[in-house]
């Protein structure tokens, strides 16, 4: 399989980064964007409106057409998770063609990860994910970042880490599609539970004790789902919670942080989208339907539906039954 074309369908910050990462790495990109405004600015000032002051290189196309999006070798699909159907079901990609998808979540209503509605919309491609520790601004002005592409099949996965790798932007290849999709939307949650901590002043050690407790939830759900170990110990699993977990550059934490605050749920994001505010309901059901103890992921989602106090939570974590680690 020869990748030389690129499309990118998303043309916000992570789609931006992704873009400039395709065009580093040699490829013909084509970047899909929805939004007139912003398309615009893609076009002739050649900067997003979510990436300002990063520049499109030049030779990456920007186009509104999302059917011609589907003549290429590859797609890499970054729209937000709950509208990656929408968008699956308006293109019309080659047989064979991989659709990376790039968006960490699980649909709300359908509870599907991006694989399977990939799987589902567009039967005649090949799903692929792409996760890991990596933030858009940091992508697109080149500095180091790793992360994981995995499909099923091991040479697939092999020839989409080779087609995007600029060096400095590292994919590592898996065949855990299930582990490492799982891993990128599960740890949005727990990253709402991370920034609350924070918001509320709990404390460097109290920061540390989620985030190793939540490695703990991730592992059991992950491993009742399918995933592999080493997978929840990679860069999709442990690597992108630490990153989503630490710094207010996550969307996740910051409105974990707004909630400890004292703001409510409805108002906490700021705008910006917290794909964890749609994966906790879903990820709770789910862990309910195999008896998945995840009590700092019911918390949140507890404090999202109101049916708890930010402070209520916190004292429920705290008053659990001690047990062995």
């Amino acid at each position: 399989m020869t990748i030389q074309k690129i499309s990118v369908l998303g043309g916000g910050a992570w789609g931006t980064a992704l873009a400039l990462t395709c065009a580093r790495a040699g490829r013909e990109v084509t970047l899909w964007e929805h939004d007139a405004a912003n398309a615009d600015s893609l076009e002739t000032k050649r900067e997003s409106h979510f990436l300002p002051g990063v520049k499109l290189d030049s030779k990456i196309k920007v186009t509104r057409d999302l059917k011609a999006s589907g003549a290429a070798d590859a797609i890499l699909l970054v729209v937000p998770a709950q509208v990656v159907r929408g968008v699956l079901t308006a293109l019309a990609p080659k047989a064979g063609t991989p659709i990376i998808a790039c968006a960490k979540g699980i649909e709300h209503g359908t509870r599907k990860f991006m694989s399977e509605i990939i799987a589902e919309c567009a039967p005649s491609a090949v799903p692929a994910i792409l996760s890991g520790p990596s933030f858009a601004a940091d992508v697109a002005r080149g500095l180091p970042t790793a992360v994981t592409i995995a499909a099923a099949d091991d040479t697939v996965a092999r020839e989409l880490a080779a087609a995007i790798n600029t060096g400095t932007f590292r994919p590592y290849h898996s065949t855990d599609v299930r582990g490492v999709e799982l891993g990128g939307a599960a740890k949005n949650v727990l990253a709402i539970a991370s920034g609350i901590v924070a918001g509320r002043a709990l404390g460097a050690s109290a920061a540390a004790a989620l985030m190793t407790r939540g490695f703990a939830e991730l592992t059991r759900f992950g491993r009742a789902y399918g995933a592999k170990t080493e997978t929840m110990m990679g860069l999709s699993g442990l690597g992108d919670l630490i990153l989503t977990c630490s710094t207010p550059q996550s969307r996740n934490f910051s409105f974990g942080v707004a909630l400890g605050k004292g703001e409510a749920p409805d108002g906490a994001a700021h705008g910006k989208l917290a794909e964890g505010v749609f994966t906790a309901p879903v990820l709770l059901e789910m862990a309910r339907e195999k008896n998945i103890d995840m009590p700092i992921s019911a918390a949140v989602a507890a404090v999202l539906a109101k049916k708890l106090s930010v402070d209520d939570a916190i004292a429920a974590l705290l008053t659990r039954p001690l047990k062995a680690e």
